[in-house]
């Protein structure tokens, strides 16, 4: 199996769907934001805070670079804006989650920890600069995706039976 790139609007739940998918079909699942905290033992926000974000982004290209080279049959869930990273089809097949931007921040609003969802992504505190990021992005994702999957009203597992279908 080749690798699984997932894509996609922060908080559209990569990585619950990453989770699910390795639970269901006995994957690695791997987080890039998980690798890049662990890289620079520190927490994401505090990296954009301390270095901003251009230099995330090259440790973002770093990762991507790492994963091309040292990762087989995982499904990796990815930041917000790694899919711009240039490698990106070098690591796997990518696959978009698709969904509103409504149903996005819904999603986050109904989780049992919402405040803390929120908080880590500190973006959401101005709703109005997601939306338009999101606009932005939606037709970027498209782009680059070699699959997309609708992922409104429907479980994990089904996004991941989904997923396991079209690949």
């Amino acid at each position: 199996m080749k690798n699984i790139i997932l894509i996609g609007f922060m908080g559209v739940g990569k990585g619950t769907v990453a989770r699910a998918y390795a639970t269901e079909f006995d994957a690695f699942a791997i987080d890039t934001d998980d690798l890049i905290e662990s890289m620079e033992n520190r927490k994401i926000k505090n990296i954009f805070e301390e270095e901003g974000e251009p230099y995330f982004r090259d440790l973002e290209q770093k990762c991507a670079k790492w994963l091309s080279k040292s990762v087989e049959n995982s499904i990796i869930s990815t930041g917000g804006g790694f899919f711009k990273t240039k490698s990106i089809k070098k690591i796997g097949t990518v696959v978009l989650l698709d969904s509103s931007y409504e149903a996005i921040y819904q999603r986050i609003l109904a989780h049992p920890n919402a405040k803390k969802k929120l908080a880590k992504r500190p973006l959401f505190q101005d709703p109005k600069q997601a939306k338009k990021l999101y606009k932005e992005r939606s037709a970027e994702y498209k782009e680059v995706a070699d699959i997309v999957v609708n992922v409104e009203d429907k479980t994990p597992f089904e996004v991941a039976q989904k997923i396991q279908e079209l690949i």
